[in-house]
């Protein structure tokens, strides 16, 4: 059965057991009726061509009646300022569309689904892939627009439904699955994105492994195994490894720990005393970051996470941005319009720059001196690891996860 959300509407159905099941499940293929008036040979009767449809409509129009190559048409919008091709789908997209889904691909709801439509980039109202290794959702929109008018309610009736990019056959009217699209969309990424981190391509659900972790100072064992990383029933964190100290850790004992997919390390939480400044926490992640990399032209996918909590001096922040090479990001923990708490994140997992939230000047000094909302309420602020949390669900694109509705429940 699907999971809803406001935004995805579940697409429960009739029960599969009732005999008018299998009517709920709907072929995508290119079924609908032609409207085009049928003039008989010798008839004076002037052939007039269907008006033009308007907005998205005109893709289906411009391909059936008129010819023109779905490639030079914007998949997302029907524009004819075709700047690059659609990585997923047979398609162009024009440079505003580009963007967005650039802006949008890898970004996550809390329930663990991608929360925009994997052709258009947007869609209010969704419809979610029930594929159990797939967190893809499609627009009502795209779906009427490039299968058939009627399509997206039909499917909302379902008892089970598989998206575009799961089904066996790779037509369903006008969206044609490209071949190979998970190096298509690497590709896609290196081309056109503005930042130079390193994009991995996607990995095939049957050939995901389990998630290993270094956890440097944090221990994310809690954040992880809530979103799936780790199967009940199992040692919880079997692939975590997680260090305090590290001043005297050296590269072969990294080696012999690893290897590692994720290295994370953070400053501790504001409020904390300790004897060692912010600065030796980032120093420390950059040593030990550099002797779980892999070795140089590996196609391993691996990813890395440093978050402060507003404890690095500016010249501490200038020294993170240059020795790891992209510059931070702010996320937020904001309730009623006041800002509880704030982490700044230098991070290579894709779709962490979506997430940024400039944090204002005042409330930025509001939380260094403790005056913020978990001061006046007496509360300790979170852990960092609790503010970066869902930035990790896009690693379920590269790892295996359990099921769902197998997943350890957390405060």
């Amino acid at each position: 059965m699907a999971l809803s959300s406001p935004r995805k509407p579940g697409l429960e159905g009739p029960d599969s057991s009732s005999p008018d099941a299998g009517a709920g499940r709907v072929a995508l293929g290119p079924d609908a009726e032609d409207n085009m008036d049928v003039i008989l040979v010798g008839s004076t009767e002037v052939l007039c061509p269907p008006p033009r449809p308007p907005g998205r409509d005109l893709i289906a129009y411009e391909v059936t009646v008129n010819q023109r190559d779905i490639e030079d048409i914007c998949l997302c919008c029907g524009s004819f300022q075709v700047h690059t091709q659609h990585p997923l789908f047979e398609g162009g997209m024009c440079a505003p569309c580009k963007d967005k889904f650039l802006e949008t691909l890898f970004q996550y709801d809390n329930d663990g689904y991608q929360g925009f439509c994997s052709i258009c980039g947007s869609g209010d109202t969704l419809l979610i892939c029930e594929s159990p290794d797939c967190t893809r959702c499609y627009c009502f929109e795209c779906v009427d627009v490039l299968v058939s008018p009627g399509t997206a309610e039909r499917v909302q009736a379902m008892s089970l439904w598989v998206c575009f990019l799961c089904l066996p056959f790779s037509s369903s009217g006008l969206l044609h699955r490209r071949r190979k699209w998970r190096a298509q969309l690497k590709a896609f990424q290196d081309r056109e994105a503005v930042n130079s981190l390193e994009v991995y391509e996607t990995v095939p659900a049957w050939r995901r492994a389990p998630l290993r972790v270094l956890s440097l100072f944090g221990n994310i064992k809690k954040e992880l195994a809530s979103l799936g990383f780790w199967e009940l029933g199992s040692a919880s964190g079997a692939g975590l490894t997680h260090l305090d100290d590290v001043t005297d850790v050296v590269r072969r004992e990294v080696e012999e720990w690893g290897p590692f997919d994720l290295v994370y390390g953070s400053t501790p939480p504001r409020g904390y005393e300790g004897h060692r400044s912010p600065g030796w926490y980032l120093f420390q992640f950059h040593r030990l970051l550099q002797y779980a990399r892999p070795p140089p032209g590996s196609p391993q996918p691996f990813f890395w996470m440093f978050v402060d909590s507003l404890l690095l001096t500016p010249e501490d922040q200038d020294a993170a941005t240059r020795f790891l090479e992209t510059e931070p990001v702010t996320l937020q923990d904001s309730h009623g319009g006041a800002v509880r708490s704030a982490v700044r994140v230098w991070s290579n997992i894709p779709a962490v720059r979506s997430k940024h939230e400039a944090l204002a000047p005042e409330a930025e000094l509001a939380l260094l001196a403790g005056a913020g909302p978990a001061r006046v309420l007496g509360a300790r602020p979170p852990c960092p690891a609790a503010l970066v949390k869902n930035c990790f669900l896009p690693l379920r694109e590269y790892f295996r996860c359990c099921p769902r509705s197998a997943l350890p429940l957390y405060e």
